[in-house]
């Protein structure tokens, strides 16, 4: 034990900055550009649609990914399960020099016709998650950067996959928290939760995505979610039928194109990226007057 006023051992670092679970990740810095599965394997499964990819084993089960897609260099990171692994994660992450963050989940539907094996791009999120409460008042908007959203919405066109666009209930619990039963016990809510979600028209339910969202405003960085139906709560069926790698590859496009709007951003001196943007010099109605005459 070390005691006030004596010299700290080698290799450790204050208690309030947290256990530095990316190491050398850290030290080397992270691309601005990262793609955030829960899963640790589905980190691996987006480094083999990348080149010059190489996977990087973390503590506690966590893993991360760094490579290129398209000649943009970018890095996938697992964020575990649910809001408060997400936070650790994200933070860490953001800290290292992440600076657009795309969360490529799996998620339930609630709604027959998003099916399974569809995606899902989520513009915002009920915040149900727990996590959040921590850090703004419950009537902060879970919102997604729209960069993020529309780059995701562009990807899915380019790639021709079924996908929906809408506001997700992030949850801090699979069983209850989303209406099913528990080894019996249904609890406070229960199925009642899935009725008064859909009936706002909530498409889906997921762990993480409100905590992203939120975090990301705060923390001044960009965040957008992409995730596919595994579970759909209409018609009971549980299977994946190729969402999952659509939504990899999906996340990996969206990447391809905010680097693209970055840097016409960057050469027009745009402060945010609009659909004109790249198309020749801007005109206002003042010069268009002028030049009428």
């Amino acid at each position: 034990m070390t005691r006030a006023g004596e010299p700290k051992p080698p290799g450790s670092r204050p208690a309030e900055r947290g256990p530095n679970l990316l190491g050398d990740l850290a030290r080397a810095g992270l691309p601005r550009y990262l793609l955030m599965p829960g899963d640790p394997e589905r980190v691996s499964l987006m480094a083999r649609q990348w080149s010059k990819a190489r996977e990087h084993p973390l503590p506690r089960g966590f893993r991360a990914a760094t490579g290129q897609f398209n000649g943009v260099a970018l890095a996938s990171l697992a964020s575990g399960m649910g809001a408060p692994s997400l936070e650790l994660m994200l933070t860490e992450a953001v800290q290292a020099g992440a600076e657009t963050i795309i969360r490529v989940g799996t998620t339930g539907s609630l709604h027959a016709h998003i099916e399974n094996g569809h995606l899902i791009v989520n513009e915002a999120a009920v915040r149900l998650d727990g996590t959040t409460d921590f850090y703004a008042r419950p009537e902060y908007p879970a919102a997604a950067s729209y960069e993020v959203t529309l780059a995701l919405v562009e990807a899915c066109e380019r790639l021709s996959v079924p996908y929906h666009v809408g506001i997700a209930a992030t949850t801090s619990s699979f069983f209850v928290g989303q209406g099913r039963m528990a080894s019996g016990f249904r609890g406070r809510g229960g199925a009642d939760v899935v009725a008064e979600m859909r009936e706002a028209g909530v498409l889906n339910f997921e762990m993480e995505g409100s905590a992203l969202f939120v975090l990301a405003r705060l923390l001044g960085v960009r965040a957008g979610m992409v995730t596919s139906v595994i579970g759909n709560r209409v018609s009971g069926e549980w299977a994946d039928r190729g969402g999952t790698e659509r939504a990899c590859r999906v996340a990996a496009e969206a990447v391809t194109i905010l680097a693209e709007w970055d840097r016409l951003k960057e050469a027009s001196s745009a402060r945010s990226y609009f659909p004109s943007l790249g198309r020749g010099p801007r005109v206002s109605e003042a010069d268009e007057r002028r030049t009428r005459g």
